[in-house]
């Protein structure tokens, strides 16, 4: 790969990062189909493909797409390491993640494309649908553009890290934690507090698929806890990153992390079941400040929640009857 310097009108619009670690090879395809599906040309776009160890090298699947992909292999490391090591391969000005299991929907991501093109964008949010026939594109005019703590604030920041679009030059060092489960909630709200020109366009531009979604936890507990665990420590690193900003940015970083605290003590009822690690876990936040959860007017399902996990009784309830706090998973 070269990776001289180069101006930027000459570098691809957009970097596709697909990270694939065992998929089946049709699905990478399928995934590489709707990339090259869209209208950017071959000097426009720049699609990487990062193995992350992947049991069997989907390579010589790969060959007839040519020079339409770069392909890297490197030791399983997880998400965070193969997206960290994309973004260095990668030249193009804007980057787009995507997980080899999904896909992108051209008819709506073309309306991303135009933002990119014709308004220098910071990022460009859209939505996500789990079907293809899910791809009617909506024509209203896109929200921003708007500095990405004033939409911080006011809004709930999705963080999956492949909802949106998002300029280089906005990057800096950010990078993915490595070796974590929850890499998204940490990276995303950082890169949209770097955000000046924010877009969100209400089109499903992105389709995901069955194993993206997870509905219940899974039976390992071992790998539950490390998912509690791992949660916990993105809260508190984003904390202690919000006392160190500015007044408006460190409130839009406080309303993300609220909510993440919330989801977090939520999924300790689900996947323990114990109200003694709920208190175990709550011992931890409270020096901090993060607890009791703030009476803030978010959403109705964070003023329900708050008032239940602030309160021992709600607490009781929820470790009795956890189908009240399963819509956190």
């Amino acid at each position: 790969v070269n990776m001289e310097k180069k101006d930027t009108q000459s570098l691809p619009i957009v970097s596709f990062i697909i990270v694939y670690h065992n998929e089946d090879v049709d699905v990478l395809c399928r995934c590489i189909d709707s990339v090259l599906a869209l209208s950017l040309s071959r000097s426009e776009r720049e699609l990487i493909i990062v193995d992350d160890g992947s049991d069997y090298s989907p390579i010589n699947e790969l060959l007839r797409y040519g020079d339409d992909i770069i392909y890297v292999r490197k030791p399983h490391g997880g998400k965070s390491t193969a997206r960290n090591l994309g973004i260095s391969v990668s030249v193009g000005n804007y980057i787009q993640f995507v997980d080899a299991a999904d896909s992108l929907v051209p008819s709506a991501y073309e309306r991303c494309l135009d933002v990119v093109r014709y308004n220098s964008p910071d990022a460009v949010l859209f939505d996500i649908c789990q079907s293809l026939q899910a791809n009617d594109v909506n024509l209203s005019e896109p929200l921003g553009p708007v500095g990405g703590a004033e939409y911080m604030r006011h809004t709930n920041l999705r963080a999956r890290a492949s909802g949106y679009v998002f300029s280089r030059a906005i990057l800096h060092d950010l990078r993915f934690t490595p070796y974590i489960i929850n890499e998204d909630e940490e990276f995303t709200p950082q890169l949209i507090l770097r955000c000046e020109r924010l877009f969100h366009l209400g089109v499903k531009a992105y389709c995901i698929s069955e194993q993206g979604t997870k509905l219940s936890p899974s039976n390992d507990i071992k790998f539950n806890l490390r998912t509690l665990d791992d949660a916990e420590q993105v809260i508190m690193r984003l904390f202690r990153l919000s006392e160190r900003l500015p007044h408006a940015d460190r409130i839009a970083l406080r309303r993300k992390v609220d909510q993440l605290t919330m989801d977090y003590l939520l999924n300790t009822i689900y996947t323990t079941r114990s109200l003694k690690n709920l208190r175990e876990r709550i011992s931890r936040l409270e020096p901090l400040g993060l607890f009791p959860l703030p009476d803030r007017s978010y959403t109705k399902r964070y003023s329900l929640y708050r008032r239940m996990l602030n309160n021992g009784i709600g607490q009781r309830l929820l470790i009795v009857a956890p189908q009240f706090g399963r819509f956190a998973v």
